[in-house]
């Protein structure tokens, strides 16, 4: 999956800038995002991890969304719910952004199956 990702050595370099020289500031973003998803309502864990499979899709953060559909199969999604959650993408976000979000699932099953 590396290989998809043009920048990802900076974005993962920059990532640990940020972390070295921002610690508190990281821990705070880390842990506010960890409520939220944990404690901020009554969705069950799948449904949060394809939500936000969907919003990484509308956004087109390659590296978001990559992060977020490898959760959601941790998290016990199967590939047809993350695959549908791309799918709804379409009608409100756009076309272009759903194929996109396939072209990223595809290829880390890709990736898994090698």
């Amino acid at each position: 999956m590396n290989d998809y990702f043009d920048n990802l050595d900076e974005i993962e370099k920059n990532l640990k800038y940020f972390i070295t020289n921002h610690r508190e500031i990281y821990e705070s973003y880390e842990n506010f995002g960890k409520l939220v998803h944990e404690k901020g309502g009554p969705l069950d864990e799948k449904t949060r991890w394809l939500i936000k499979v969907a919003l990484s899709a509308d956004c087109q953060n390659e590296y978001s969304l990559t992060t977020h559909i490898k959760k959601a199969f941790c998290g016990g999604c199967t590939k047809e719910e993350i695959e549908h959650a791309l799918l709804l993408v379409a009608p409100t976000a756009g076309f272009p952004k759903m194929m996109k979000g396939l072209l990223v699932l595809r290829n880390i099953l890709e990736q898994d199956n090698k």
